[in-house]
């Protein structure tokens, strides 16, 4: 049980070539220190949360062995330099990703070890499978906790987890904390599934 000085353990699956995950966990970051969370990062793939699909686009098929290379990343360094890296990690990708716009996934993968000072032999990882039953599991712990037709990213948060919520741009200060507050009560009900509205804009990241 926790009390208002023990930190509220949050759960967050992210693929890191998900521009909408992306804006939830800048979110999440905000929320952290204004309700006191303690977040563990994880990878999930939307290369295997859609690799048995063929009703995907041109645009989507070409997309997904890009993400993949990037998911493979995470699970080698995960691997080999430990859950700590995960998120510092995922944010030197994700700031080139998404903030950047950049596409060249080597460059991309190169800068972003070396901003951490991670071992630029790590790059070699993201065209390999050595670390795909690991990159396999992460995901699926996450998403069985909230079914197949969902996405990134995934959050659990006391005993319940919930696709989402997807928004733009992330909120700041209290109108952060208010939404984490109102998404938690939401899920915290057992018989809640779904609340949905259609996106009338693209991801806002300034």
């Amino acid at each position: 049980m926790t009390t208002p000085e023990t930190p509220t353990p949050v759960d967050f699956w992210f693929d890191p070539s998900c521009p909408w995950a992306w804006m939830t966990s800048r979110w999440v970051d905000e929320v952290a220190a204004l309700r006191n969370l303690d977040v563990s990062w994880h990878q999930m793939s939307l290369f295997v949360l859609n690799e048995d699909r063929d009703d995907l686009s041109e645009f989507y098929k070409a997309f997904l062995p890009r993400a993949l290379r990037y998911t493979r990343l995470v699970a080698a360094v995960t691997e080999l330099h430990g859950q700590q890296a995960v998120k510092p990690l995922y944010d030197a990708l994700g700031a080139r990703i998404h903030l950047a716009k950049r596409k060249d996934v080597d460059a991309v993968i190169a800068e972003s070890l070396a901003e951490l000072d991670l071992p630029a032999t790590l790059a070699q990882y993201a065209d390999t499978d050595e670390f795909d039953s690991q990159m396999r599991a992460s995901h699926f712990d996450g998403i069985n906790r909230v079914g197949a037709d969902v996405g990134t990213p995934v959050i659990a948060v006391g005993g319940h987890a919930f696709f989402g919520p997807v928004i733009s741009p992330a909120p700041k200060g209290e109108e952060a904390a208010a939404l984490w507050d109102g998404v938690v009560a939401v899920s915290s009900y057992d018989g809640f599934f779904e609340l949905k509205r259609s996106r009338t804009r693209d991801p806002i990241f300034d």
